[in-house]
């Protein structure tokens, strides 16, 4: 599949969040219904064969594209949020990102050792907000780790931060 497609319906917003942060929008690629079948497709295609059990969104955008995988999978779906969003007991991860300090939580009846999860996020700038989501995987042992990503941010190399064990797949590249 050329993934060119999808980089052309992403939009740049400049100094979003802050100044200097080049903002990578990815809700201009779900607003169109023939670039968001390609962008399920895509993803669906990836880890179809893997033996995935559950789908984790990261909040917020990780809540789009998370349980429309989930459905092509048919799987569950679990969401990890930011702290206070939760009803229950949770497990909570502290990270930094490339803007400030923030946290993550999952409910700690969401997983179990049985699973085998893909961890989704819309985006890999420093890493910070995946790794702490990992972290939380480490509560339940789950059999195998897989992170998927909508973009990458290459030349931050946030991918060596990981693993060697966590299969890393984000569909569009770019530089900073």
């Amino acid at each position: 599949m050329d993934f060119e497609i999808f980089k052309k319906n992403i939009r740049n917003v400049p100094n979003f969040p802050k100044e200097g942060i080049q903002f990578k929008d990815v809700t201009t690629l779900f607003k169109d219904a023939k670039i968001l079948s390609l962008l399920s497709d895509a993803i669906y295609e990836e880890y179809k064969d893997k033996g995935i059990t559950k789908v984790v969104g990261i909040e917020s955008r990780g809540f789009i594209m998370g349980p429309i995988l989930a459905t092509r999978l048919n799987v569950g779906f679990v969401p990890i949020r930011k702290p206070g969003k939760l009803p229950c007991d949770v497990y909570e991860e502290t990270y930094e990102k490339e803007y400030g300090f923030d946290a993550v939580q999952i409910h700690k009846d969401a997983l179990s050792e049985n699973d085998v999860v893909v961890l989704h996020d819309d985006l890999l700038a420093t890493g910070g907000t995946m790794l702490a989501a990992c972290r939380l995987m480490k509560h339940f042992n789950v059999k195998k780790i897989y992170v998927n990503f909508l973009i990458e941010l290459e030349d931050l190399k946030a991918r060596e931060l990981f693993d060697e064990n966590i299969e890393i797949l984000s569909l569009i590249k770019y530089p900073i």
